[in-house]
Order: structure tokens, then sequence, then C-alpha cells
């Protein structure tokens, strides 16, 4: 049987010293080299009992630096300083007046903006954007938004720093427009558009933008009837076609409640004036 004292001679005689790793509270040892240049990774499980409460041990991920994120980023051709903010309604809810507002504070903050709109929107000047409140901002009005890069200038684009898009719903490209410019192009994108047609159903592509988008705003309009908030469009005419232009002549924003008793009437109407029509040809 070894003695204490021929024991500890026996350790200091041996190349390796043991070590309790500080990492574990399951008495862990591990055999390291006396020599600094030498390091054996071997673990071994120890036998022996702690008298000491065992602690959590966090797991360890791998830590990145973030020069070299920035790095991969630019070499990517990317930037991740882009957003697109949404901002949806009826008619008039103010979506436009948001937008320009939205707009003029970025200019103020020291920002290049650039505002477009659908060219089918004949209403007011090609050159403006003008709300129903009489606001009014220069503009673009193209007929798609993948031809604005070029018919802006290449060079003036990339000085951009805000682009305002008003009605949204009228361009099919707005997707794809989007998602390059705020992904790829690092552009601010703030877009104003009817998420939902006279029969509340999609209208063109505001919605897809939505899993793109930083935020979205819903506003709200007062209806013309009860007063209440109003949260649908209208139409009063018998055109059924989805894009027709107008304003207050043609649409009204409505509650509820009357959306659907006003859509109940203005079908029953449309049927009435439908069959008058039959019956008058029929006499003739």
């Amino acid at each position: 049987m070894l003695t204490i004292s021929r024991m500890k001679s026996l350790m200091s005689a041996s190349p390796f010293s043991l070590h309790l790793s500080k990492a574990t509270p399951f008495g862990v040892f591990s055999l390291a080299s006396k020599s600094s240049s030498n390091l054996i990774p071997t673990i071994l499980q120890s036998s022996i009992s702690l008298h000491t409460k065992p602690r959590m041990i966090l797991p360890k991920f791998p830590i990145f630096s973030i020069h070299n994120r920035r790095l991969q980023s630019e070499s990517s051709g990317s930037s991740s300083d882009g957003e697109i903010h949404v901002i949806v309604g009826p008619m008039f809810a103010g979506k436009t007046t948001t937008l320009l507002r939205r707009i003029q504070c970025e200019s103020e903050n020291g920002r290049s903006v650039a505002v477009i709109k659908s060219n089918k929107d004949t209403r007011y000047r090609l050159d403006s954007i003008v709300t129903h409140d009489g606001m009014k901002l220069p503009c673009s009005a193209l007929a798609n938004l993948s031809s604005f890069r070029q018919k802006f200038g290449p060079d003036a684009y990339d000085k951009l720093d805000v682009i305002g898009i008003d009605e949204a719903q009228f361009f099919d490209d707005l997707y794809d427009f989007c998602r390059e410019a705020a992904d790829h192009d690092g552009k601010i994108i703030i877009v104003a558009g009817l998420d939902g047609d006279y029969l509340r159903k999609s209208f063109g592509s505001v919605l897809h933008i939505i899993p793109l988008a930083n935020s979205v705003t819903k506003l709200n309009a007062r209806c013309e009837i009860c007063g209440k908030r109003a949260f649908f469009t209208l139409r009063k005419t018998e055109e059924i076609q989805t894009e027709l232009i107008g304003g207050a002549d043609v649409y009204m924003p409505v509650c509820r409640q009357h959306y659907v008793g006003g859509q109940v009437a203005l079908d029953a109407a449309r049927i009435l004036s439908e069959t008058q029509k039959v019956e008058c040809g029929a006499y003739a």
C-alpha cells in the first residue's frame, strides 16, 4: 500500500499533472503536459465525489464578427438598410395625405426623396400627386415601376434614399420592385394604396407585399351615412369592372353595417334596372 508521501513523489515525477476542469460540475479531469508547448486534449471522468453543488453550464455558441458580416453583405451586393412601409385603407381615409407627410418628413431630415404614381389616375395633373384636401407634391407618373430607374436616371436613382408610391394597386410589378429596391438597393419604400376593391376583394398586388413590409398601417375613413369609422369602399354606380377611376361621384366610404345594407340595395337596384332594360327592349 502506497503512503501519501509516496503518491506525492510519484505525481511530481510524472510528466503530466492532474487538473480539475472548472467548466464542469461533474468532477471532470484532464491530463495536461507540464510543457506549455505540448497540450494533451484528453478528458477523463473522475470517480471522485465532489462536495460541491453542480452549476448550470450555459451552451456555447459560435461568435461571429460584426466586421465579417458587414464584409459578407458588401461582397454579396445586398444592403440591410432598406425598408418597406405600407399604408392601406378605403377611399377617403387619408392614405395619400399620410404618404406625402411622411415623404416631406424624410426630406426635411435630409434624405433624397422621389414619388411615383400610376399614369392611370388622370383626375389631376400627371406630374403631381394631389390629395382630396388639396395637398400637392411633384411626382413621376408611370405605367409600371420597372421603368422608374431608367427614366429617373441610374445615377440619380443611386443617390435616392426614399421612394414613395401612391395608388399602388395599379402597379402589377409592385412586389418585384419593392423587393429589389429594399433588399438590394437599400431604399426606404413607402407604399400607399387600396387593400380591397368595392367588392372587398384583394386589389392589385398591395397585399402581396405585406410579407416584405417593416410596418403596415391600416387607416379608416368616416362613414358617409352614419359617421362611424368606415373600413370599406362602396361604389355608387353600376359599373362592375375592378379598375374604375373616380372620386366622391363614384365611391363613398362606409362602415360594415352600411356596406352590407348598401351593397344589397345597390345590387337590387342594378337588377331592377337591367330587368327594365330587357322589358323595354322586348316591347320595342
